[in-house]
């Protein structure tokens, strides 16, 4: 088996993590981010009526609040990405590096039947074809 076979059958399922934090559209930004910081993570899914709508990450939080002043008490539905470029667990790591580069993220959401089971990064990409 050549190494461009092993690439292609490694799936986003087998990298990602599965812990993802999530909140409601109406949750306050120092709430989202106190979450964030609880669980040390660099980016919560946005949800509303319990569906996945968007994204908002700590470079987010860098710029909007810091850099643009929004309130801390601003709703995240308006400071979340959207829509929301996310991708499917079976999906295999050579498209997950070309949807994260072609669009610009650093973080995919990975989606199921509507519902979010995971969360793959650019570093999770670099660890896993740096041990190849």
């Amino acid at each position: 088996m050549n190494s461009d076979t092993v690439h292609q059958k490694a799936l986003v399922k087998e990298i990602m993590s599965n812990s993802v934090v999530s909140v409601d559209s109406s949750v306050a930004a120092t709430d989202a981010a106190k979450m964030m910081e609880d669980a040390d993570v660099g980016a919560i899914a946005v949800l509303e009526n319990g569906s996945p709508v968007g994204i908002v990450t700590d470079r987010d939080f860098a710029i909007k609040i810091a850099a643009h002043s929004y309130p801390l008490d601003t709703p995240i539905r308006r400071m979340m990405s959207s829509p929301l470029i996310s991708i499917d667990p079976n999906s295999d790591l050579w498209t997950a590096s070309d949807l994260m580069s072609s669009r610009n993220v650093r973080k995919l959401p990975v989606i199921d039947d509507d519902r979010i089971v995971g969360i793959i990064t650019s570093s999770d990409l670099v660890k896993y074809f740096a041990s190849l």
